[in-house]
């Protein structure tokens, strides 16, 4: 997708430096665009940790690339499987929610497990890295052309007046490599002429959604208007939104759905007004080892700081601000599960289905051993 209307990924190898692993630092966005350097395991683990980098997709993908890094410091090592297991366990500490995190260092651990040359091992992480990461742009293309077809039914209906979509969080190209999840259905539609106008929740505490979707859709060029997280429910209960779209941290076999705090609250008020609600899904989330995501997912409690202090450009810097008391105690979940009876449909890139196991199980019956 674009910055400053040039077309970019969100993570590449640098052109001159195979060693090195470039990010932007998503922390600054949107009042600066920064890129961040990973040159060590531990320079993965802080960006995936401290959110330079965010959104399951993009989280894996990084991981990845850790790992690769990781091949590298082992080649001077007495022990270098115990030095890989102990860099997947520091990685896979960073995030507990996103499965893809977990599903990435794995991927990379299988491919190198039984090379046993230094510099072979280090060839091999690279091209499972980078594998992974184009395998990760076809998917979300591919899931934003499946879900093109549900705007399309949408606008049919509207007679040439503006499809309005409300979207919770960032699940565009910034949560993955390219396209996104949620996003890509909006930036096909956009592609095909039709009229669309998104609703950008803020996504407190950490306003992904203000700093991050709105961030993006403004450059590509897409309307939308940004609201407090508040707002959604009214906007439905009135008839200015169409349907629901957001993306996820981890689907399990029920079909329940973690995403970003707030979504669960979305769900409610859309089926409450009858809306449409749906899920981009990259198969890369899907966790079929849970029954039950609303008892067993594992959720991320997060720094209270994060809800005690807003940031934003104060004179010209980047500055944290105090909103409440100091010795206000603050809780900070990131993350909530919406039940799957309150999904409409799983976009993902082989097909949308129901938001269920038998549903799951129809597009990808090998996540079921």
């Amino acid at each position: 997708m674009l910055i400053n209307g040039k077309h970019q990924q969100t993570i590449w190898v640098n052109e001159q430096d195979e060693i090195l692993i470039q990010v932007f630092d998503q922390r600054h966005f949107p009042h600066k665009v920064e890129v961040f350097d990973i040159r060590t395991t531990k320079d993965a683990a802080f960006a995936i940790k401290e959110m330079v980098v965010r959104g399951a997709p993009l989280i894996g993908i990084t991981a990845a690339y850790g790992m690769y890094l990781a091949c590298i410091e082992a080649r001077g090592e007495k022990k270098p499987n115990l030095y890989l297991a102990e860099a997947a366990t520091e990685l896979n500490a960073t995030r507990p929610t996103a499965i893809n995190l977990a599903w990435a260092v794995h991927e990379l651990l299988s491919a190198v497990h039984k090379v046993k040359d230094p510099e072979e091992r280090i060839k091999v992480a690279l091209q499972k890295a980078n594998q992974l990461k184009e395998e990760d742009v076809a998917i979300s293309k591919n899931i934003g052309l499946h879900g093109l077809g549900v705007i399309k039914e949408i606008a049919a209906k509207k007679n040439g007046e503006p499809v309005n979509i409300l979207t919770h969080c960032n699940a565009g190209w910034l949560a993955t490599i390219d396209w996104g999840t949620a996003l890509s259905p909006i930036y096909h539609a956009q592609e095909a002429g039709i009229d669309v106008h998104v609703w950008v929740d803020e996504t407190r505490p950490r306003n992904q959604g203000a700093n991050l979707t709105a961030f993006e859709l403004n450059e590509q060029g897409v309307r939308h208007t940004l609201i407090n997280d508040n707002t959604g429910g009214h906007l439905m209960q009135h008839g200015m939104v169409d349907m629901v779209i957001v993306g996820t941290d981890r689907t399990v076999r029920n079909g329940d759905v973690a995403n970003k705090i707030g979504t669960y609250l979305k769900a409610l008020a859309a089926h409450d007004n009858n809306v449409p609600f749906y899920v981009g899904l990259p198969s890369s989330t899907l966790d079929c080892s849970i029954a039950d995501g609303v008892k067993d997912i594992p959720i991320e409690t997060r720094d209270g700081n994060e809800v005690k202090y807003m940031q934003g450009k104060v004179d010209g810097e980047i500055k944290s601000v105090l909103i409440c008391s100091e010795d206000t105690p603050a809780l900070n979940y990131g993350f909530d599960v919406t039940p799957a009876k309150y999904i409409t449909g799983l976009i993902t890139e082989r097909g949308i289905c129901e938001a269920s196991e038998e549903g799951i199980r129809s597009l990808f019956p090998e996540k079921f051993g």
